[in-house]
């Protein structure tokens, strides 16, 4: 078993941004493809962004006892980590990087304990996450709404995570991470 690097956010938070930076920055990191039971977005691609899966097939996996966590993250959707998607990373020696969902993150941290340092990306505030969401031009406005709502309750959570990193200037942002993260690989 070897190292891991969790980064959760409220969905907007700009975690995902912030990870594909540090990717570039540590040749250490391999990004580890999330499942999930929803349908693709925009020019999101199977076993390049998520493993993309019908919710039968995942709650199938479920069944086989194939995940190391998993969450119905939004009713009828479900998004996990495959014991097989850390088990390939790690044997090329590589440290793991997760983009994951708040109680996502907080299971790993739970499960790999000192072997895991945990980063909650918090948005500068709630406005500016919901003109973010909105901006992205990705979600239906329902969708929009339901993520909304739902970060007010993964914002409580940040105290759970080893480090909270705001996202107000990107730059800032991206910098702070690669130090925490420096700091953890020593």
């Amino acid at each position: 078993m070897g190292k891991l690097v969790i980064f959760s956010a409220p969905s907007g938070s700009g975690k995902t941004t912030i990870v594909r930076e540090l990717l570039k920055r540590f040749d250490c990191f391999e990004f580890s493809i999330s499942a999930t039971s929803r349908q693709p977005r925009g020019k999101e691609q199977h076993a390049i962004d998520y493993y993309f899966m019908t919710n039968e097939e995942f709650r199938e996996r479920v069944e086989r006892d194939e995940f190391v966590e998993w969450e119905e993250v939004y009713a009828g959707t479900c998004y996990g980590t495959l014991k097989s998607e850390m088990e390939r990373i790690w044997a090329k020696g590589k440290v793991i990087i997760f983009d994951v969902d708040v109680m996502g993150g907080i299971n790993l941290k739970r499960l790999f304990g000192d072997d895991a340092c945990s980063v909650f990306i918090m948005p500068p505030s709630m406005e500016e996450l919901e003109r973010r969401l909105r901006g992205r031009g990705t979600d239906a406005e329902e969708v929009i709404v339901k993520r909304i709502a739902k970060a007010e309750f993964e914002l409580s959570k940040a105290p759970e995570f080893d480090f909270v990193v705001v996202n107000d200037d990107l730059q800032v942002a991206v910098d702070e991470t690669a130090a925490i993260i420096t700091n953890f690989l020593k």
